[in-house]
């Protein structure tokens, strides 16, 4: 991954320039002064198919008591 520091005034001035590049993989470095400020990055692509819910069933359980109140003693029992 390549890293440019860019000027936060330059980086207004060039917005779209640095986007395209954040898209090609570049990482840019916001910089006041020698005070880096922030990082823009691109966020990665979201999956082209949706998740399907039940592709695994069986690979886990919940217990039939899963929500039931707590008892007592967990509560005052001291560690």
């Amino acid at each position: 991954m390549q890293i440019r520091t860019v000027d936060v005034n330059e980086a207004q001035a060039n917005l779209r320039e640095l986007l395209c590049l954040v898209l090609e993989g570049t990482e840019i470095v916001l910089t006041e002064g020698d005070t880096p400020l922030a990082r823009l990055v691109s966020i990665a692509p979201q999956p082209k198919t949706p998740r399907k819910a039940g592709l695994h069933v069986g690979a886990i359980w919940t217990s039939d008591d899963f929500d039931d109140p707590l008892p007592e003693e967990f509560w005052t029992q001291s560690t």
